[in-house]
């Protein structure tokens, strides 16, 4: 493994981490109360830090994606 290798693999592990905490961080679910009736059925859109928030989990996916990619191609 060479060093850039090393490299990449630490930031895509610290990618993956921060990626995963923001897909954690989400408030989409509601669990199990969708089947008992308690889902809200009104549609609506993303506002403020949410849509901030859902946009940087695209551009954290992105870049894992790529890092992941670069990994391979560094070979």
């Amino acid at each position: 493994m060479t060093h850039l290798q090393k490299i990449l693999s630490l930031i895509q592990i610290a990618v993956g981490v921060v990626l995963t905490a923001v897909i954690l961080s989400q408030n989409k679910g509601v669990g199990l109360s969708g089947v008992f009736g308690g889902a809200d059925a009104v549609y609506r859109t993303k506002r403020g830090f949410e849509k901030w928030l859902f946009y940087f989990t695209i551009v954290l996916a992105i870049a894992f994606v790529g890092l992941s990619l670069a990994i391979v191609l560094v070979k």
